[in-house]
């Protein structure tokens, strides 16, 4: 199983978490979405990860990725 971590902006409670599990969750491939709000941090787990896809799910649920953390 593979690792993907991000660093997340505009992300500031629940509800902003909710929202990126949902749309990262939809990525073909991913069994795990694990959201950090206090770490501005998204971790995601499965098989195949496209990180250009991760990306743009976050993208498409309203924050912006500033950077990849290393896994």
């Amino acid at each position: 199983m593979a690792q993907k971590q991000y660093n997340v902006t505009g992300m500031s409670c629940e509800h902003c978490a909710a929202s990126i599990r949902e749309k990262v969750s939809e990525v073909p491939g991913v069994s795990e979405v694990v959201v950090d709000v206090a770490a501005k941090s998204v971790t995601v787990h499965g098989t195949d990860l496209d990180d250009s896809r991760l990306r743009a799910a976050i993208v498409e649920a309203g924050y912006g990725v500033t950077d990849t953390v290393a896994a």
